[in-house]
Parts: C-alpha cells; structure tokens; sequence
C-alpha cells in the first residue's frame, strides 16, 4: 500500500510554487459526501495556505465520480482556471460496478487533461470499504485533498515555465 508510508498531507513547502496569482477550479461529487467535503476542505486549504486567493478557488459539485470529467471539460470551456482539482470516492461494493465507474473516471480525466492542455489533479479515492477512504480523507494517512492540490499547484507552475 503506497500511503501506508507516507502522510498525504505533509509536503515541502519549500518546492511549492506561491499560487498568488493562479485560478483553480475544484469538481467534486457529491457521492460519498462525508469523504468528499473532507478532500474538498484538504485541498482548498492547501491552495490557500500556498498563496491562492480564497477568490480565485471556484467549486462545482457534480452527482457522482463518473461526472467528474464532464465537470472538469466545463471548466476547460467556460472558465479561465488554470488547473482543476477532481475529487471523488468509489468503494468497493459487491458488483462489477465499481470497475466501471473507477475506469471510466480515470479515463475520462485523462483524456480531458490532455485534450485542453490543462492539469487536472486526480484526487479520487478507490477504497475497498469506507474506512479506508477515511484514512485517507484526513485520517491516518493525511488527505489527498492536501496531496493533489500541492501537484496542481507545481503542474500550473510547469505549464507556466514553458510559456
């Protein structure tokens, strides 16, 4: 287990860029909500922590994980973020769907990623029970909220230093 040796929320903050003057869209599902606010919450603190105005954070909520991409392509076309943050839950449950849903998001955030030549932070957890989503929601494992905004925050600054 790849977060069994490492705190999601502790980061260099020496290696963070200073996020003054960046927009950052955030697209989260309101399934699984009791984890969803808590990476929402991981993640806008961080943004705001490094320097991103509270102003320049927009929110959206969509149904569920699957809509994620959707709602990060919105982003793409009608607003003029810089990076989006995508978060979601999937537990495992007794069917196959679980499968779907975790492919079809992954994928679905990738090639919207690649299609508008914007980074998405992919902050979605895919637990095999709820415990471990709250492990890593802010429990014994940090918050990926925390851990993908710090990555959105040096992707931005990537993209700018090509510029």
């Amino acid at each position: 287990m790849a977060t069994a040796n490492r705190n999601l929320s502790e980061y260099n903050k020496e290696f963070v860029p200073n996020g003054a003057d960046y927009k950052v869209g955030i697209v989260v599902s309101e399934w699984n909500d009791t984890i969803t606010l808590k990476l929402l919450e991981g993640a806008k603190s961080a943004l705001i922590e490094n320097g991103v105005l509270e102003e320049n954070i927009e929110i959206r909520f969509v149904p569920g994980t699957f809509e994620l991409s959707l709602g990060a392509q919105y982003f793409c076309e009608m607003t003029n973020v810089d990076g989006i943050i995508a978060i979601g839950v999937v537990i495992q449950g007794e069917t196959r769907h679980f499968d779907f849903v975790c492919s079809g998001a992954t994928q679905g955030i990738m090639d919207t990623m690649l299609k508008y030549n914007k980074p998405i932070g992919y902050c979605v957890l895919t637990d095999e029970n709820m415990q471990q989503s709250l492990d890593r929601a802010g429990g014994k494992y940090g918050n990926k909220g925390i851990d993908t905004a710090i990555a959105i925050m040096k992707m931005i600054n990537l993209y700018r230093s090509f510029r």
